[in-house]
């Protein structure tokens, strides 16, 4: 089977947003469906791609009686493990209605502005902040905070830049009620 979109989950997560795909040790993840991560394998891996030969569990035929996807959707609503789920349903609604090209598009937008985060804003602690921030807040949101905090911190140190930034985009999440943290 050729897989097309490796940084793409088959539930629908955006491997591009994953603290474990921007690490820079061994561990680094390169996306759900790259080889290594195949081998290893969830439940939705071995299920779709490895025993139906398909790359997204909604394009299964039993994708809405399935248990098993019912409750990994209904969990993502509710809990995150290491990966904010959040936005999973959303994902997966944009994706049935524009496509897998506009999707992973989006979302390599996102990962350039968590890039910068990254580089910019991470005093070395707010990787898993930042994945979880340009998951769930809107593109426009994320650059409008990020404008803010350069505007506020010109000569300021790391520590002082990303609190700066942690303040603002807490501020658009709490106005969301959203939260920038994994639940547990």
């Amino acid at each position: 089977m050729i897989i097309n979109y490796p940084e793409i989950g088959v539930c629908g997560l955006s491997c591009r947003l994953c603290p474990m795909y921007h690490t820079k040790t061994k561990s680094r993840c390169f996306g759900c469906k790259t080889e290594a991560r195949m081998a290893v394998g969830c439940p939705f891996i071995t299920c779709a791609v490895k025993k139906k030969g398909l790359e997204f569990c909604w394009k299964c035929e039993e994708a809405e009686h399935c248990e098993k996807w019912t409750k990994h959707r209904e969990a993502g609503k509710r809990f995150d493990s290491f990966k904010c789920y959040q936005k999973l349903e959303d994902n997966i609604a944009f994706i049935q209605k524009n496509g897998v090209e506009s999707f992973q598009s989006v979302q390599r937008t996102r990962e350039e502005l968590l890039k910068e985060m990254l580089v910019n804003f991470n005093e070395g602690r707010s990787k898993s902040y930042f994945c979880i921030a340009t998951t769930v807040l809107e593109i426009e949101e994320l650059e409008e905070a990020m404008n803010e905090a350069r505007k506020q911190s010109p000569a300021s140190g790391i520590k002082e830049k990303s609190k700066i930034l942690h303040s603002l985009l807490d501020d658009i999440a709490v106005r969301k009620h959203l939260l920038l943290k994994l639940r547990k």
